[in-house]
């Protein structure tokens, strides 16, 4: 039997590269993509040098072409696509007014409109490969909008729908799609941010806090159903809070966070 296969966008750097680097020490033939040559060739090599698998390519998770192209590589090499992980995204911090509206577009393009892109063009390989997973990078930030990241949480939160109506649609493939949630994380994606919520709660996830994540919620399947998955306790709390607590409790508790 082939060895199974994980294909990681935005693998160059930060939660991409630590979930590849971890699904490469469990066996997994890895397809890490990404717009950074640099950082793909460097992950390649520690790969490489602790006996691991790996094929690499740029990915622009807006660029239909290279969905295509790369899928279709990755298939040719392997023959399978047992996870797919929608890891690529971009983030910025700041007033509403003060982000240009190109920049907002942006991060729509990319956090909603690739995840959207890639579960589309994988879906044929996903289909054809027995008990295949997604796993889509959600955020905390999407369990109330975030005063200051405004364009960003509404892209986790409609990320966190087409999560749950995917993984009601594709069951019937044998295709489970899930969601990871964590909080802020220690990568460049929130070097020099400074908002309410980083001020209030810190910083306290790793990229290896957020990878072994994604191992235990795709390597152990619960016997019932399960979509979301809180990395860290903040965001196990904070998205309890946002089940159980009256709605106007919950927007003082983050209006509290948020300085707003």
């Amino acid at each position: 039997m082939s060895s199974p296969t994980v294909f990681i966008t935005g693998a160059a750097a930060g939660i991409g590269r630590a979930t590849a680097l971890l699904f490469a020490g469990h066996g997994y033939h890895i397809g890490a993509y990404d717009i950074d040559e640099v950082g793909l060739t460097r992950l390649a090599a520690d790969i490489n040098a602790a006996g691991g698998k790996v094929r690499t390519g740029v990915l622009d998770v807006t660029n239909n072409t290279h969905w295509a192209e790369r899928l279709a590589e990755f298939d040719e090499a392997t023959g399978r696509l047992d996870i797919l992980i929608n890891n690529a995204g971009i983030l910025r911090a700041g007033r509403f007014e003060s982000i240009d509206l190109v920049t907002h577009q942006a991060i729509m393009d990319v956090n909603l409109g690739g995840v959207l892109a890639g579960m589309h063009h994988a879906f044929p390989y996903l289909r054809d490969t027995r008990g295949a997973q997604v796993v889509n990078l959600c955020s905390a930030s999407a369990i109330y909008g975030q005063p200051e990241l405004a364009s960003y949480g509404a892209t986790k939160s409609a990320v966190k729908s087409l999560t749950e109506a995917l993984d009601l649609e594709w069951s019937r493939h044998d295709i489970r799609v899930i969601a990871v949630w964590p909080l802020f994380v220690a990568t460049a994606m929130v070097d020099g941010m400074s908002t309410g919520t980083t001020k209030s709660l810190g910083v306290r996830l790793t990229a290896d806090d957020v990878a072994d994540g994604i191992w235990e919620a795709t390597s152990k399947r619960p016997r019932l159903p399960k979509v979301h998955y809180e990395i860290g306790t903040q965001a196990k709390l904070l998205a309890a809070a946002a089940k159980y607590a009256p709605s106007w409790a919950v927007r003082g508790v983050n209006k509290y966070f948020a300085g707003a």
